[in-house]
């Protein structure tokens, strides 16, 4: 009986452990048009979501950095679109900017989601407690 108990005991806190282990949220700051920049991003994303499959990993793109995210002028397309194929791995691209930029949703990468306001979307993130990392070199 002593045993029972303990086993179970053994088994209730591993189960709470595991539910108290934080989720793995991390958006990245892309405002860089440099292609060891897009590089460096898609690595990055690439290797956390390769080592923590359920890692929520969420790039914001703005200000020079759009041309990542448009058919055509990124030779990172194919690997975004790879990551993208991963439901916890998303692209989102400042409207705002697209604005500035004369640029409308058929121009982007198919996937790839449009937020009003790139620095808002970070900031929010942010709040909730997702990691922050600025791609840059």
């Amino acid at each position: 009986m002593k045993k029972i108990i303990a086993l179970a005991s053994l088994l209730s806190t591993a189960f709470l452990v595991q539910a108290q282990t934080p989720d793995y949220r991390v958006v990245f700051d892309m405002t860089s048009k440099d292609s060891t920049n897009q590089q460096a991003l898609v690595r990055q994303m690439a290797l956390i979501s390769k080592s923590n499959a359920d890692a929520k990993l969420e790039a914001v793109i703005y200000g020079q950095g759009l041309d990542i995210v448009l058919k055509g002028k990124t030779a990172q397309e194919p690997a975004l679109a790879q990551l993208m194929a991963n439901k916890n791995v998303t692209f989102k691209v400042c409207e705002a900017t697209m604005k500035r930029n004369n640029i409308d949703r058929s121009q982007l990468i198919p996937g790839v989601e449009v937020v009003p306001d790139g620095i808002y979307e970070i900031i929010t993130k942010q709040k909730e407690g997702w990691g922050y990392i600025k791609v840059a070199h």
